[in-house]
């Protein structure tokens, strides 16, 4: 009787443990190891464990962690735990952004995970000063072309496009919610991350006519005070004259959230790390929530599966908004047309299969 060829082990390399929230880096990594149930993962988790997994097969390698948030204790624990596991497996992912630790990462990347083959995935880059020291770890995959244009640029080589993708049984379509319409934007504090642009283009639609409910749904970064800048944010809605707005911290429920709202408003200047198609872009469109957007090249990707205004523009941002609120027939033309599209192009069919022929590729 023939033997079944042996099962690959792949280290999946996050900066953290994956139960660290809502990041890109971690839910990119489940949903690797989710789309292909034949390799054998080795991934990190957050001890002492709170709550489910956050990688639903394989095994979890323990890394101490208050919250799971990925400080420096977390990345050095990453690192070292990487650096043994890596030589025990046929192939690493890494699934990283590049932030500021990037660059020396990458000139060690040879110490710390030895000869072993390497893809990286890149959710995101924070600064693009950061890539004129950055070096390639090994076959290198991009969420957008325009992101992958700029690790061409920077001597990364052959960079792979393989978009995103999201579990379509936990995002179905969802009826519009009846009652006061809820416009929401849902992102982190970051300067030029989208909030007060949000905040101004809601205040132009208000002055329009328009009646809605603002929810912020806003996410601190380590080292951030929250209750200052959410204070901040405060501030800014009453100068703005919007008179009803709620501001929340994480949110554990995101498909309700969704669910109940009529408008995904994002409009940031520059995604800071952010994944190149946010992944709440992708739940939004799902759940046919349609989307507002800043016409950031990353976007491109989404093709009219959303409404973009020029980056900063407040008052372009606010007529179309108080235009898709207007106009019941334009709203479900939208939310129809994004679930379509993250069905066709965010599917996890097509995922699965792009990085089933990388894989195949590197460990040959």
């Amino acid at each position: 009787m023939a033997s079944r060829p042996a099962r690959r082990r792949v280290l999946l390399f996050t900066s953290g443990p994956c139960e660290g929230g809502a990041g890109a880096d971690t839910q990119l990594a489940a949903s690797i190891a989710d789309s292909m149930p034949d390799r054998d993962f080795l991934w990190f988790t957050r001890w002492p464990s709170h709550g489910p997994p956050g990688v639903a097969r394989g095994k979890g390698i323990p890394i101490v962690s208050r919250d799971g948030v990925p400080r420096v204790p977390e990345r050095l624990q990453a690192a070292l735990a990487g650096g043994v596991l890596a030589r025990r497996t046929d192939l690493v992912h890494a699934v990283l952004t590049i932030g500021g630790t990037y660059p020396l990462f990458s000139r060690l990347r040879r110490g710390l995970l030895g000869g072993v083959p390497v893809i990286h995935t890149v959710p995101g880059v924070m600064d693009t000063r950061l890539l004129e020291r950055a070096r390639p770890l090994g076959a290198t995959v991009a969420l957008s072309e325009a992101t992958a244009g700029q690790l061409r640029g920077a001597g990364f080589g052959d960079v792979r496009v393989i978009p995103p993708t999201i579990p379509l049984d936990r995002w179905p379509w969802q009826p519009r919610a009846r009652g006061i319409p809820i416009v929401l934007f849902a992102g982190h504090h970051d300067a030029q991350g989208g909030a007060r642009e949000a905040i101004a283009a809601a205040a132009e639609a208000h002055r329009s006519g328009a009646r809605f409910r603002l929810v912020l749904a806003m996410r601190g970064r380590p080292g951030q005070d929250v209750r200052a800048m959410e204070a901040e944010l405060r501030a800014l809605t009453a100068a703005e004259g919007l008179p009803e707005v709620e501001i929340r911290g994480h949110v554990p429920d995101m498909p309700g959230l969704l669910s109940a709202t009529d408008v995904l408003l994002f409009p940031p200047r520059a995604l800071y790390g952010k994944a190149d198609v946010p992944f709440v872009v992708l739940e939004a469109l799902a759940v046919g929530r349609p989307v507002i957007l800043s016409d950031l090249p990353q976007f491109a990707a989404l093709g009219d599966a959303g409404l973009r205004a020029p980056v900063g523009d407040r008052l372009r941002t606010g007529e179309l908004l108080t235009r898709l609120l207007a106009e019941p027939q334009r709203w479900e033309m939208l939310a129809r047309r994004g679930r379509a599209t993250v069905e066709e192009r965010f599917g996890p069919d097509g995922f699965r299969a792009q990085y089933e022929r990388l894989y195949q590729e590197v460990v040959a």
